[in-house]
C-alpha cells in the first residue's frame, strides 16, 4: 500500500481509539446523571427537569463517537448469512463491495445531519420542555461522530483491499486496537 494511505489509516485508526475511549466513559456520566435524577426526585422530593434530557443527549454522543471505534473492532452487527464460510480474503472481497453502501448511507446521513445542525444554529432551536436546551451543540457532536464513521469505513476499506489482495499495511491489523 502507498505510504499516504498507510499514514491515512494508522491515524485514523488511532483516533477512532481514543474517541472510541471517550465514548465508553461517556455511559459512567450517563449513569451519574440517572441516579442523581432518581435521588432527587425520589428520596429528597425534588424533580431535576434537566435529567433525562441530559441523559439522552449523552446517549446520543456515546452510541456516534462510540461508532467508529465499533466498525473498526468489527464489533457491530453485521448479516451473515453466507459470510462466516468464507475465507479471509473471501470476507475481505465480500466487505470491499459492500462497503459503497455503508459510504452512501453515511454520506446520506452526513447531509442530513449537517443540514439538521445548520437549522438548529440558525434558528437557536430548542427542545420543548421544561428544561428547554439547545439542540445544536449534541446535533454537532453528531455530526462529528458521522465524520468519524466515515473516516474508519474508509480506512477498513483500505484494509480491505490490502487482504483481498493477500497484503497487509505495515503496522496495522485488522479489528485490534491501533498504536501510532
Amino acid at each position: 500500500m502507498p505510504r499516504p494511505i498507510v499514514l491515512y489509516v494508522r491515524y485514523v485508526d488511532w483516533v477512532s481509539h481514543k474517541f472510541g475511549l471517550l465514548a465508553m466513559y461517556l455511559i459512567f456520566m450517563m449513569i451519574g446523571v440517572l441516579l442523581l435524577d432518581a435521588f432527587t426526585r425520589n428520596i429528597v422530593n425534588i424533580p431535576l427537569h434537566w435529567c433525562i434530557e441530559m441523559a439522552q443527549f449523552t446517549l446520543a454522543a456515546y452510541y456516534t463517537l462510540g461508532g467508529a471505534h465499533s466498525l473498526q473492532l468489527g464489533d457491530h452487527v453485521r448479516m451473515d448469512l453466507l459470510y462466516e464460510r468464507l475465507s479471509e480474503r473471501g470476507k475481505a472481497r465480500m466487505d470491499v463491495a459492500t462497503s459503497g453502501f455503508m459510504i452512501f448511507y453515511l454520506v446520506c446521513l452526513l447531509i442530513g445531519a449537517i443540514s439538521s445542525t445548520l437549522y438548529s444554529l440558525e434558528y437557536n432551536q430548542k427542545l420543548m420542555s421544561v428544561w428547554n436546551p439547545p439542540v445544536a451543540p449534541i446535533k454537532i457532536v453528531m455530526v462529528f461522530g458521522i465524520v468519524l464513521m466515515l473516516l474508519q469505513v474508509l480506512s477498513t476499506l483500505f484494509k480491505d483491499i490490502a487482504s483481498a489482495r493477500g497484503e497487509t499495511i505495515p503496522g496495522v491489523k485488522m479489528h485490534e486496537e491501533p498504536t501510532l
